[in-house]
C-alpha cells in the first residue's frame, strides 16, 4: 500500500475516535444550563414555591409561628369588703394557725420582709407593746413572713415578742394577700415581701389594707382604726 493510501485511511479513524469521545463527555458532564441552577452540593434555592394549582409563586416560604410563653399571672389586689383568703400555716412553737381560728373576732395580719432586721424588729415590738390594747378591742394580731419557724422562734425569744409569728415559706398566703411582688434595692429588682398590713373584720371580710407601710407609728395607726371601726 502506498503512503498516500495510508494517510487517507487514517483520517476517518481519527474522526470517529473524536466523535465517540465527545459522546462520552456529554454523558458524564452536566450541561451548562444545569450548572447555572445548581450549587456545589445540589440544587440552588430559588425562593420560589409551588401552590396548589402547580404554578410557581415568587413569595418566600412562610415563617413558623413562635410558640407563645405562659401567660403572666396578675398580682392579687385585696379590696375592702372582699372575703379574706383562707390560710393554714405553721407558727412559732410548733403548732399551726388558720383563719378559721379567729372566726367572730377581728384579726390584724402584719406582713414583714424578714425576721430580726431593723425595720421588722421595730414593727414587731410595737405590735407586741400594744397587744393588750388590741385584745381589749376584740382583735388578735399575727405577724407573717417567709422565714422558717426556727427563725421566727429565735426572733421571738431575742426581742420577747408576744404576738404569734407565722411562717409562709411557699409564699401562697403572701401572694393571696397581695404582700408578695416586685421590689427594688441598690439598683436591682427582685421578688420579695411587700410590707403590708391587713385588718379583717369579725365576719371574715377585709376592713382595711395598708400598703408600703412605714414602720414608725404604724401599729398605733392600726389600733386607732380598730377602735374607730
Amino acid at each position: 500500500m502506498s503512503k498516500k493510501t495510508r494517510k487517507k485511511s487514517s483520517k476517518p479513524a481519527s474522526r470517529n475516535a473524536a466523535r465517540s469521545q465527545a459522546v462520552k463527555s456529554a454523558k458524564t458532564k452536566p450541561s451548562k444550563t444545569l450548572r447555572k441552577t445548581t450549587g456545589k452540593s445540589g440544587a440552588k434555592p430559588t425562593g420560589k414555591t409551588v401552590n396548589a394549582t402547580g404554578k410557581e409563586s415568587h413569595k418566600g416560604p412562610t415563617k413558623p409561628l413562635r410558640a407563645s410563653g405562659p401567660a403572666k399571672t396578675q398580682k392579687t389586689v385585696l379590696t375592702e369588703g372582699a372575703k379574706a383568703p383562707a390560710f393554714r400555716l405553721p407558727r412559732d412553737g410548733g403548732s399551726t394557725v388558720s383563719l378559721s381560728d379567729y372566726a367572730g373576732k377581728k384579726l390584724v395580719l402584719f406582713f414583714y420582709p424578714r425576721a430580726d432586721t431593723p425595720g421588722c424588729t421595730r414593727e414587731a415590738i410595737d405590735f407586741s407593746r400594744l397587744s393588750a390594747a388590741f385584745a381589749a378591742s376584740g382583735t388578735a394580731i399575727l405577724g407573717v413572713s417567709a422565714d422558717p419557724p426556727r427563725a421566727q422562734e429565735a426572733f421571738r425569744d431575742k426581742h420577747r415578742l408576744v404576738t404569734p409569728l407565722i411562717s409562709d415559706e411557699t409564699h401562697q398566703t403572701l401572694e393571696a394577700y397581695g404582700a408578695w411582688g416586685e421590689k427594688s434595692m441598690y439598683g436591682r429588682t427582685f421578688q420579695g415581701i411587700l410590707r403590708t398590713t391587713v385588718l379583717i373584720g369579725a365576719d371574715g371580710k377585709i376592713l382595711r389594707v395598708w400598703r408600703n407601710v412605714r414602720v414608725d407609728g404604724h401599729a398605733d395607726d392600726v389600733l386607732a382604726a380598730v377602735r374607730a371601726g
